[in-house]
């Protein structure tokens, strides 16, 4: 091997030190984004208080369920932080009880439930969904709740009511993400909103969910409760929710206000409407290397597409 004098080298050759350190930068954060599943699935959370429920074979995929490991360490959840990793290292500031969640707007029964009242009031079920973040990646979770469906018709929506809206709990203090400075994320308008039209809330997927695997909900995957509508990108899941609101206008939810051209209202699975900086046509289950196509509605159209009969689901993204 020929090794130049450092007196031979042309002051024009050497590589300016700025580069060099932005490179060594790039190659560090691709590296940590390749690794992020595995680096996450080492750190192995404790099991959390066990929650019975019947398994629903109706509500099943062939798919095998994602590693519980992956499940509680590789999460989005922005009221914690902008990093996988910020949930489940941050999550032991929330205080998932006390905990109440309140329902009003256009219904003839409004109230304010106990999460424990809840969780008594409705039989609890498991089932396995698929989740798909819009950034490419996806899971199979087996899920512990109950339909949203039987908390919506106990409350009696007036004929005023269009959508739900749910919201998240708004606390600086257990939510370290709510804060201005290093964890913030100034793209959200805290609290964290979202919503869905009516008969999407009532459909019989969606899921009020207070479980997984077995156990209580984690801090870092939406404790005490989080909606679950498997057809959607993730982000439609809100968690934490200590709100629900029954409106008649479309709400205006926390990533429409934040990236209206990138998140729209609907949100469905498409894989035919890229994100404005990715593809969607592909997705990586966590676990895996290989991708795999990604499925129209998350694998779950011949039970929702009627929902949107005649939209245009381009224009309706």
């Amino acid at each position: 091997m020929l090794v130049r004098r450092a007196s031979d080298i042309k002051s024009s050759e050497i590589t300016d030190d700025k580069l060099y350190l932005n490179r060594r930068a790039f190659l560090a954060g691709a590296a940590a984004l390749a690794l992020a599943p595995s680096r996450a699935a080492a750190a192995a959370p404790p099991s959390g208080q066990p929650l019975k429920a019947a398994r629903n074979p109706g509500f099943a995929v062939e798919d095998p369920p994602t590693k519980f490991e992956s499940v509680a360490t590789y999460n989005n959840f922005y009221e914690f932080g902008v990093n996988k990793d910020d949930p489940a290292r941050l999550a032991h500031t929330l205080r998932p009880r006390p905990w109440t969640v309140e329902v009003g707007g256009h219904v003839l029964r409004p109230k304010t439930y106990d999460i424990d009242e809840l969780i008594r009031l409705f039989p609890l079920e498991e089932r396995v969904y698929r989740l798909r973040c819009v950034e490419g990646w996806s899971m199979v979770i087996p899920w512990i709740g109950f339909p949203l469906a039987s908390l919506i018709k106990r409350v009696e929506p007036t004929s005023q009511a269009k959508f739900v809206e749910f919201t998240t709990l708004l606390d600086p203090e257990q939510f370290p993400g709510q804060r201005k400075g290093l964890f913030s994320f100034s793209g959200l308008d805290w609290p964290y909103v979202e919503g869905l039209r009516l008969d999407e809330a009532l459909h019989p997927l969606t899921l009020l969910t207070v479980g997984l695997y077995g156990q209580v909900l984690p801090n870092q995957n939406g404790a005490p409760v989080r909606v679950v509508v498997p057809w959607k990108y993730g982000f439609k899941s809100a968690k934490s929710i200590v709100r629900i609101r029954f409106v008649g206008e479309q709400p205006k939810t926390a990533w429409e206000k934040a990236a209206p051209q990138e998140y729209g209202f609907y949100s469905n699975v498409n894989p035919t409407v890229d994100h404005p900086r990715w593809s969607q046509a592909t997705e990586r289950r966590i676990g895996e290397f290989r991708r795999r196509k990604t499925l129209p509605f998350n694998g779950y159209a011949d039970q929702v597409a009627s929902l949107y009969t005649g939209m245009d689901l381009r224009k309706f993204y």
